[in-house]
C-alpha cells in the first residue's frame, strides 16, 4: 500500500511563492553589484537582511536601500580570505536576526594585481600559485566554511534556502580565467552534493550561474569597447545582464527546487557557445 502523499504547501498563490515575509537572510559580498541587488530584492520580498562585506562602511548604501523598504539591515564586516571569517559572519547574522532562513553567498574574487583591486586576466601558463590560492581560498574554501556554519541554523528554518553564487565560467570552458572557473565549477559540485545530503532536513541548496553581468568586478571588460563587443558577440542575446536580473533568481530559488545549477547567461553556454548562425568576429585579444 502506498504511503499517503504529503499535504500540499500553503495556498498562497503563484506570486505568493516569491514572497519571503518574515524571513531572515544573509547576503555576502553585499556592498555592490549582484550582492547589493540580491539584498534589495530580498528586502522587497519581505526579508530582514544581514549584509556582509570586507568593510561595514562599504555597506552603507545597501543598508539604506534595505531600510527604505521597511526591513532591518545588519552590517557585518570580514575578509573571507581569512579562515574563520565565514563562520563568524553566519553566527553574527543569526545572532543579530534571531536565525536565518536564506543565505546568498555572493562574495567572490578574480586574481588581482599587487594593488589588490585590478583583475589579472592572463594565460594559465603565465599564472602563479599565489593567484590560484587567492581565488580558491575565497571562492571555494570560504564557501565550504560558510556552508558548514549555515547548516545547523538553516535546519531550524521551515523554508531554508542556500544559494552559492557560481558563474557560467563554472559550466563552460573559460580560457584566461582558469582559477576562477575551477573555483566556480567546484561551487556547483558542492551545492549539488549538499542539496542531496541536506534535502531531508528541508534545506534547499542551489548554485546560481550568471553570465556576463555589468558590475564593478567586470568593469575591466564592459568599459572596454573592443573587449565588450567581442565578449557580447558570443552571447546570443547580445547584451550584458543587469544585477537585478540575477537577483530576481534568488527569489525563485527558495521554491520547490534544489540541486539545480540555474544558468542566466543570455545563451552563452548553448551548444557551440551559443554561436550557431551568429558571426564570430576575430578576437583582437587572442595571442598571435
Amino acid at each position: 500500500m502506498n504511503a499517503p502523499a504529503p499535504p500540499p504547501g500553503p495556498a498562497i498563490g503563484v506570486l505568493g511563492t516569491f514572497r519571503l515575509d518574515g524571513a531572515r537572510a544573509l547576503v555576502t559580498g553585499a556592498s555592490r553589484g549582484i550582492g547589493r541587488a540580491c539584498a534589495v530584492a530580498l528586502a522587497d520580498a519581505g526579508c530582514d537582511v544581514a549584509l556582509a562585506a570586507r568593510s561595514a562602511e562599504a555597506l552603507a548604501a545597501t543598508a539604506a536601500a534595505v531600510e527604505a523598504r521597511g526591513r532591518k539591515a545588519v552590517l557585518l564586516a570580514g575578509d573571507l580570505g581569512v579562515p574563520g571569517t565565514a563562520r563568524a559572519l553566519v553566527e553574527g547574522a543569526a545572532a543579530a536576526l534571531g536565525g536565518l532562513g536564506v543565505v546568498v553567498h555572493n562574495a567572490g574574487v578574480l586574481p588581482t594585481a599587487a594593488d589588490g583591486a585590478t583583475p589579472v586576466v592572463a594565460p594559465f601558463t603565465e599564472s602563479d600559485r599565489h593567484g590560484w590560492e587567492q581565488v580558491i581560498g575565497v571562492n571555494l574554501h570560504a564557501s565550504a566554511e560558510l556552508c558548514r556554519a549555515a547548516h545547523p541554523v538553516l535546519a531550524e528554518s521551515p523554508r531554508a534556502s542556500l544559494v552559492l553564487m557560481s558563474s557560467v565560467a563554472g559550466v563552460i570552458a573559460a580560457p584566461l580565467l582558469e582559477a576562477y572557473a575551477a573555483s566556480k565549477a567546484a561551487q556547483v559540485s558542492l551545492a549539488r552534493t549538499l542539496a542531496a545530503a541536506w534535502a531531508r532536513t528541508g534545506i534547499r541548496v542551489n548554485p546560481l550561474c550568471p553570465g556576463w553581468t555589468r558590475t564593478d568586478m567586470t568593469s575591466f571588460a564592459h568599459t572596454s569597447g573592443p573587449l565588450s563587443d567581442w565578449l557580447l558577440a558570443h552571447v546570443p542575446l547580445g547584451r550584458w545582464a543587469h544585477p537585478d536580473e540575477v537577483a530576481a533568481a534568488t527569489l525563485f530559488l527558495p521554491s520547490y527546487l534544489t540541486g539545480h545549477a540555474l544558468v542566466l547567461d543570455g545563451g552563452l553556454s548553448l551548444a557551440d557557445g551559443g554561436l550557431a548562425g551568429i558571426p564570430k568576429p576575430p578576437s583582437s585579444f587572442a595571442a598571435p
